[in-house]
């Protein structure tokens, strides 16, 4: 028998992205966030949702572009770290030795450090309620040579991206390939 427990924001799981974006003066900022996914196809739309209260929510409506470094299992606790402090008072650059590095695409940065980076520009902002979210059009996917598979695409086995758990707030690893989508199912 299955317990109501509320409404409440309870999916499993939910991504641990580092969102980049500049400040008015330039400065790279990059923030923790857990509230976002694919969202469209065509275009490569991802969306991520900010509350109003935080520094990179006011960066995003200035600069209209952000971007999504995804970091790895071994870099949870930086990971941890830029969702603990503002960017209005702390450089967590400076404080966690990650790098920030300047998009080609979008005025945004990325951290060199992580394997999976994508570059977006707003297409939409959405006021939702506490949070607003961002749809952002994906101008590009960059990844680190070494995190790729034989046809050239993102390995999630070799990036190890970490998973949030909102229920109990606690990141998790990726767990073993299943089988492939489309596929498993046609023996039913």
């Amino acid at each position: 028998m299955k317990h109501s427990l509320g409404a409440k924001t309870l999916i499993y799981p939910t991504p641990t992205w580092i969102i980049g974006s500049y400040d008015q003066q330039a400065k790279p900022n990059g923030m923790t966030a857990a509230w976002g996914g694919i969202c469209c196809s065509d275009p490569p739309c991802v969306a991520v949702s900010l509350r109003k209260a935080t520094y990179s929510y006011g960066n995003l409506m200035e600069r209209q572009a952000f971007t999504i470094s995804v970091p790895t299992e071994s870099q949870a606790e930086k990971a941890d770290y830029f969702g603990l402090v503002s960017g209005r008072d702390t450089d967590k650059f400076a404080a966690t030795g990650w790098t920030p590095i300047r998009s080609d695409l979008v005025d945004a940065p990325y951290i060199q450090e992580c394997p999976l980076v994508l570059e977006c520009k707003i297409l939409q902002v959405n006021e939702l309620g506490l949070h607003t979210q961002f749809v952002g059009q994906i101008l590009d996917v960059k990844a680190e040579a070494e995190m790729l598979d034989a046809t050239g695409m993102p390995d999630i086995q070799k990036i190890l991206p970490i998973v949030f758990s909102p229920g109990n707030r606690v990141y998790y690893g990726v767990g073993a390939s299943l089988g492939h989508a489309f596929e498993i199912g046609k023996g039913i």
